[in-house]
């Protein structure tokens, strides 16, 4: 008996063994894409320039931003880091972050990694040892208790190439002798597209959690990373798609009861024995009807405005479907899809019959955009993060997914929650960041983004300032002068308020009249000093701020407009002078009027009665022929 069932396990385990060779030799033709980073050589002069690097795939590449630091390679003996260094932490002369050149081989990638993390490197390089393209380091796929560390680490990790590998070692090393540093910058600013403001990203996961320490990741960054995904979707900030890896089961062994048990529509859509043993627990069908089903949630709840829903969905379904607690099933989940208020029967007819011997729509368009495209490779492992068509390298942790997605914002476009003191440093915080600064109204050019700080002219109340933001920005256009009055020169004294700052002209500074100067500055103009006002022989002249105060001799008052004192008598005779013309003007009016009156009359009664003499007879004339008419009524 027990001889049976082991054989029983092992046609299991080969036909198992086969779908996964399968497998296999699709990933083996699958597209790769190697992200990568910049490395700028900043010292020695000697190697001044720029360099690639690829990503590693765990830890948390800074995307977004740069860190200069100084590149120390360790002694011969721990050069490959595969054992803890132990000791004092590194330290650069100059202070700056520590850059550690390890190795290639010897032990896991992640390994070395964490072991230069914890001797003090704030960055890690490998050096390859063979002349070969650049590969992008991952961690082990199986996790073994002494793998916890992975989790844990949290600096960058590049691999670069033998040859610049082998330039940094020599310089490291001729450097710890001559005392020159070997500066770099690694640079991830443009690892990440950024072409607008919305972020479009997917996640490619799945619905099982017996899978071990992925398929607790996944659900732990799903939980902890459900907010912030909800908030930049509800604002229009980003764009986000779920996605499943589907396989097929060979075509020989369609009829047997494993490909039964993985697949559904005949062996079109499969996924591997959640416990890897076919004849217990779970089968692979469960989660592909599961995955099916998460999708479709995403499908409807986008129809009805709500596609954040699917992240409810999932964090709702893991904790309470979980295949742990033999809830993993269709009665269980239609539970929390009716508790989020979505229509069961919309997301029934979204699935379809996984029974039919048929193309399921929506798995047929999974596999089809599980080929890479543009930039972006294959999808062959889970789980797999796309931003802007990108694929994300890093451990899949909530805060590190965020500050990716928020370098995949064009610059000043970004949403608050990437602005946060936990998501960057304003660099307008120290010294204004360089820009222009208003000191009197607190206005400044700096303007604080994800990628670092811009300065540009801001726009104020609805004024807006124009010049180059870093050493002049002035306020144009309408309302200006209420900005520190347009930046021109005011001024008040006994109560006065005089300005340069006109808001009938859009931009420029012009002194008020009593006032000469730039515009900037001002000064009171003396019109008595300098004989501009109040020259007449009989004016007193005193010179006021803005203006002056002309007064004329004893019985006489000042005409301002001719610069002349008259007597208030002649004044007095003036004004009846003036009423005698204006009344002699107005009697002329009248008379011409009623002349014209008059005129116009007789002309049109001439006009009219020479029209009616050619029409009608005037009575002379109709006496005249009378005695005609008469005679020849005599004859009639």
């Amino acid at each position: 008996m027990a001889l049976h069932v082991q054989g029983h396990e092992r046609r299991l385990t080969a036909v198992a063994c086969l779908v996964l060779v399968v497998t296999m030799a699709s990933l083996a033709s699958a597209r790769f894409i190697v992200e990568k980073n910049s490395i700028k050589v900043l010292s020695p002069r000697s190697l001044r320039g720029h360099h690639e690097a690829a990503i590693a795939n765990y830890g948390v590449p800074d995307y977004g931003g740069t860190l200069t630091g100084v590149v120390l390679y360790p002694d011969a003996k721990l050069a490959t880091a595969c054992e803890p260094f132990g000791g004092e932490k590194f330290r650069s002369p100059s202070g700056r972050p520590v850059v550690l050149l390890v190795d290639r081989g010897g032990c896991y990638f992640a390994l070395k990694t964490w072991h230069a993390q914890e001797a003090g490197a704030a960055a890690v390089l490998v050096a390859d040892s063979a002349d070969e393209p650049l590969l992008t380091m991952d961690s082990p796929e199986e996790e073994t208790p002494d793998m916890a560390f992975l989790a844990n680490i949290t600096v960058p990790s590049a691999l670069v190439s033998k040859r610049f590998g082998d330039a940094l070692r020599r310089a490291a090393s001729d450097g710890s002798k001559s005392k020159e540093e070997v500066v770099v910058r690694l640079d991830w600013r443009e690892s990440m597209p950024h072409p607008d403001e919305r972020v479009e990203y997917e996640f490619w996961t799945n619905s099982n959690d017996e899978c071990g320490p992925r398929c607790d990741e996944q659900a732990a960054f799903v939980r902890a990373f459900r907010g912030h995904a909800q908030l930049l979707e509800k604002g229009g900030y980003a764009l986000f798609t779920p996605h499943y890896i589907t396989w097929f089961c060979p075509n020989a062994f369609l009829e047997t009861p494993q490909c039964k048990a993985q697949c559904i529509n005949r062996g079109r859509y499969c996924a591997p024995d959640p416990e890897g043993d076919l004849g217990a627990g779970y089968d692979g069908k469960d989660v592909v009807v599961e995955n099916l089903r998460q999708l479709c949630v995403h499908r409807v709840a986008n129809a009805s405005g709500r596609p954040w829903v699917w992240w409810d969905y999932v964090t709702d379904y893991h904790l309470r479907c979980s295949m742990k607690d033999h809830k993993y099933s269709t009665a269980c989940a239609e539970d929390v899809v009716r508790s989020l208020g979505l229509p069961m029967d919309m997301i029934v007819k979204c699935m379809g019959d996984p029974e039919a011997d048929a193309e399921n729509d929506v798995l047929r368009t999974e596999q089809i955009v599980q080929v890479g495209h543009g930039g972006r490779g294959d999808v062959t492992i889970l789980p797999t993060l796309v931003i802007n068509n990108v694929q994300y390298r890093g451990k899949l942790e909530s805060t590190a997914v965020l500050k990716a997605i928020c370098a995949g914002f064009k610059e000043s476009t970004e949403p608050h929650v990437c602005l946060t003191p936990g998501m960057e440093t304003d660099e307008c915080l120290h010294n204004n960041g360089g820009c222009w600064r208003d000191e009197k109204t607190n206005t400044t050019a700096c303007k604080d983004t994800y990628r670092g700080r811009i300065c540009q002219c801001p726009v104020v109340d609805g004024v807006q300032y124009q010049g180059d933001g870093y050493t002049d920005c002035k306020a144009v256009g309408p309302g200006r002068c209420a900005m520190d009055n347009g930046g021109c020169w005011k001024e008040t004294r006994q109560g006065k308020t005089f300005s340069a700052c006109s808001d009938s002209e859009l931009s420029g500074c012009k002194c008020p009249p009593g006032f000469k100067g730039d515009g900037f500055h001002c000064q009171d103009v003396d019109e008595c000093r300098d004989k501009l006002a109040c020259s007449c022989p009989h004016c007193s002249c005193k010179n006021t701020w803005g203006g002056f105060d002309c007064r004329c001799n004893s019985g006489m008052i000042y005409i301002n407009n001719e610069d002349t004192c008259i007597a208030k008598n002649m004044s007095a005779f003036g004004w009846l002078v003036t009423a005698l013309v204006l009344s002699c003007v107005a009697g002329a009016g009248i008379a011409g009027y009623l002349f014209y009156k008059f005129r116009l009359r007789r002309y049109m009664d001439s006009e009219i009665m020479a029209i009616m003499a050619q029409y009608m007879p005037l009575d002379s004339q109709h006496n005249e022929n009378q005695p005609l008419r008469t005679e020849e009524a005599q004859q009639a």
